[in-house]
């Protein structure tokens, strides 16, 4: 896929400290485990299996963080869409509680690592508010609260007063916060990542688009577009919304929708004052959800669905440049800094999805819009089940690639839908 409209860096690229020194492959190497894709879920896999003692390489086409581990909106999220009662019923017995165990601790990973490896990372964890867009939500929020409760989250519903005092605006009618949740600057993290995995042992090769997997022997060979391979025992395929044609089917599997996003200067003192007070990050229940929040210096960033599409000017952002000011009022008007967008990728369920097409070779799709926490806890699990053999070790079924019927139809269908949402979404449009 292209890369997006260049009208700025985005606030991250502007504001990230640097990744560790990188090259393109220019010769051939051997490896235990070849990674494709440095984003979330492949350097947190490069970094636990270096840390066991393996030998692991990362191919990343562009940079580090290229994809939409460095243009989301740097919201640290447990759990997934599905609520924990729907996903036990889906999994059933041990095998749903151990998944909602494993989605539910994955922003303490984040945060876990960020301190452990003493990460160049800004970050606040001071939790996640889902406001209620409509009265009708009130209760599937305070259902969905209830539900962690139940599993040990420090979770509390909001009401309306409440929920208001907490992000600065009446526009929601009540909400809840889960204190598991926070913030990253998700460059920067994605860079961490790396530096973490490379004083572990990794090799990680920038600007090395790989073109080709193939059987070698009891191994694979992975070539990059100028010709110089890797040969591994084990490939890990983690691409996110950027994907290719390296695995057969695996990008008519899903689709990736654009996530757009603003970012203003830092805000004024009396301004910080009154637009989420607290220091939580948001997101809400609408369809075509926003996301927001203020970065560590302040900046008031707010995120959401565009043209799917690439972006052909600033008019594709001007839909949340608008709600801004509907939302707080005391920013209308306000100057944007910074305009970027990034994919994200999408399964039919909503689900992760996790392929094995032949042994040894295991390729990852899907986050849905909560890659930070997700993604890095599913390169560890992988990670283990590369190391140990034991593919119980990643909480998903392993199932085979699955093409959408139609599947440019598929993208037709979710512009479709888009445009549907954004008409049917009540209020701030």
């Amino acid at each position: 896929m292209p890369e997006p409209f260049p009208l700025a860096p985005s606030l991250w690229a502007a504001t990230a400290p640097p990744p560790p020194p990188t090259h393109p492959l220019a010769e051939d190497a051997s490896a235990d485990v070849c990674i494709v894709g440095a984003g979330y879920a492949g350097l947190s896999a490069a970094l636990h299996l270096a840390e066991r003692g393996l030998r692991p390489v990362v191919l990343e086409a562009r940079e580090i963080g290229f994809g939409g581990s460095g243009r989301n909106g740097g919201q640290v999220i447990p759990g997934l869409k599905e609520d924990p009662d729907a996903l036990e019923l889906r999994y059933g017995g041990e095998a749903g509680r151990a998944l909602v165990a494993f989605v539910g601790s994955a922003a303490d990973r984040v945060f876990g690592l960020i301190a452990r490896h003493r990460m160049q990372v800004p970050n606040v964890r001071t939790g996640w508010i889902q406001g209620a867009h409509t009265p009708a939500m009130v209760k599937t929020v305070t259902e969905r609260c209830r539900q962690w409760q139940g599993r040990g989250a420090d979770a509390e519903v909001l009401d309306r007063s409440a929920t208001a005092e907490h992000l600065g605006t009446d526009r929601y009618f009540g909400g809840w916060i889960d204190r598991r949740g926070g913030a990253v600057q998700p460059l920067a993290y994605a860079r961490g990542l790396a530096h973490a995995a490379v004083a572990a042992g990794a090799r990680i090769h920038t600007a090395s688009p790989a073109v080709r997997i193939v059987r070698d022997g009891a191994g694979f060979a992975v070539t990059t577009r100028v010709g110089a391979k890797v040969t591994a025992a084990q490939v890990v395929v983690a691409t996110g919304g950027y994907p290719d044609g390296l695995v057969k089917g695996l990008r008519q599997s899903a689709v990736f929708p654009n996530s757009f996003l603003v970012a203003t200067e830092p805000l004024t003192d009396n301004l910080r004052k009154s637009v989420l007070p607290h220091g939580q990050v948001t997101s809400d229940t609408r369809k075509l959800l926003l996301y927001f929040r203020l970065d560590h210096e302040g900046r008031f960033l707010i995120g959401g669905r565009g043209p799917y599409r690439e972006p052909r000017g600033p008019e594709d952002w001007a839909h949340l440049e608008r709600i801004i000011g509907r939302i707080y009022p005391q920013l209308q008007g306000i100057g944007i800094a910074h305009r970027w967008c990034g994919r994200v990728s999408v399964t039919r369920d909503l689900l992760p999805h996790v392929h094995e097409p032949e042994p040894g070779l295991i390729a990852l799709i899907g986050c849905m819009g909560r890659g930070v926490a997700l993604q890095t806890a599913m390169g560890a699990a992988v990670a283990e089940a590369v190391a140990t053999g034991n593919r119980a070790a990643i909480p998903f079924p392993i199932t085979p690639i699955r093409e959408l019927p139609a599947h440019r139809l598929h993208e037709l269908y979710v512009r479709a839908i888009v445009a549907w949402y954004r008409l049917t979404d009540a209020g701030l449009r």
